[in-house]
């Protein structure tokens, strides 16, 4: 099965500090981590480990963490031969995150600011050999719109996650097939405000009528399915966790794992149930990149809850 993702590249420097500096202070005694990141390259890492034929498109500096972001998609398996090259700087997060686990975020987006339509175009190939194409929402809409549309023009499934969210153009909805908002990032994507009212089913159902299957994740919940066909909303139950470490990747974990399950050709249900097996294994360890599981992990998990 083939599996094209657009979507992002970063890294994050993360400092754990002791307190939080306020203006014009220094403060010493931090720890220091860099990790790369960025969700279109952990999805795409995760479908590749998963055993999909992966290809990759984002936008890098022509600089040290450009090139180590190149050096780690060859380790995986990833095709990221049109990945692009900017002058600008390859994405990076400053975060500094304080002893209770508050953390503060700035982002520098460098590079991605500069993938643009004619970006995707090259990419057109992949995106037409591709059982599902996967599309993430930390590059310019222009770009995201332009994947969408070369996908609905190829005939390839298109899944979009809309992470991070923010209200689509109307056109975008024609060109979505699947789309997996967690309980945050529904109504954004829907513009209603905080004090909406809505539960949980009533967002699934305002989301399927914009003629889009919805897959609403949970977390600890499970997520909830709607078809586009109109069907009954049907509940994905969670897998058990005993020991959760580390939530971070679980939402691209998910992501890649329904992708490479529909890819194989499972129904909506099925794979969504494979997902949440996906996501349940990644919660257990500590860092992304880390936590991606293998076929076996997934295996594993759903063995194991039975």
């Amino acid at each position: 099965m083939k599996i094209a993702v657009v979507g992002s590249y970063g890294v994050g420097l993360t400092m754990r500090v002791p307190k939080a500096p306020g203006a014009g202070e220094t403060v010493s005694g931090a720890r220091f981590d860099e990790g790369p990141g960025g969700k279109g390259s952990n999805q795409a890492i995760a479908a590749a480990r998963l055993g999909a034929d992966v290809a990759f498109l984002t936008a890098v500096g022509d600089d040290d963490f450009g090139r180590s972001a190149r050096a780690l998609w060859e380790r995986e398996g990833v095709d990221a031969s049109r990945v692009s090259t900017s002058a600008e700087p390859t994405m990076v997060g400053f975060i500094i995150v304080e002893p209770s686990g508050e953390n503060r975020i700035v982002i520098a987006p460098g590079a991605l600011d500069t993938l643009d339509a004619a970006a995707v175009e090259t990419f057109r190939g992949e995106i037409e050999a591709a059982d599902v194409l996967v599309v993430s929402m930390e590059i310019p809409m222009d770009a995201v719109l332009a994947a969408l549309r070369v996908g609905r023009e190829s005939g390839t499934t298109t899944l979009l996650n809309p992470a991070p969210a923010q209200r689509l153009p109307d056109e975008a909805w024609a060109l979505i097939d699947i789309v997996t908002p967690n309980q945050t990032e529904a109504p954004i994507l829907l513009g209603l405000d905080d004090d909406h009212g809505m539960d949980d089913e009533q967002l699934a159902e305002r989301l399927r009528d914009t003629g889009a299957t919805v897959v609403l994740t949970r977390g600890g919940r499970g997520a909830l399915l709607a078809g586009k066909d109109g069907s009954a909303l049907r509940p994905v139950e969670p897998m058990v966790v005993e020991n959760v470490v580390d939530t971070t990747g679980a939402g691209d974990t998910f992501t890649a794992a329904l992708a490479v399950s529909l890819a194989e050709g499972k129904n909506l249900a099925e794979a969504a149930h494979y997902a949440a097996a996906a996501g349940a294994h990644s919660v257990t360890i500590a860092g992304v990149i880390p936590s991606l599981p293998s076929r076996d992990d997934i295996a594993a998990k759903i063995g194991s809850s039975r």
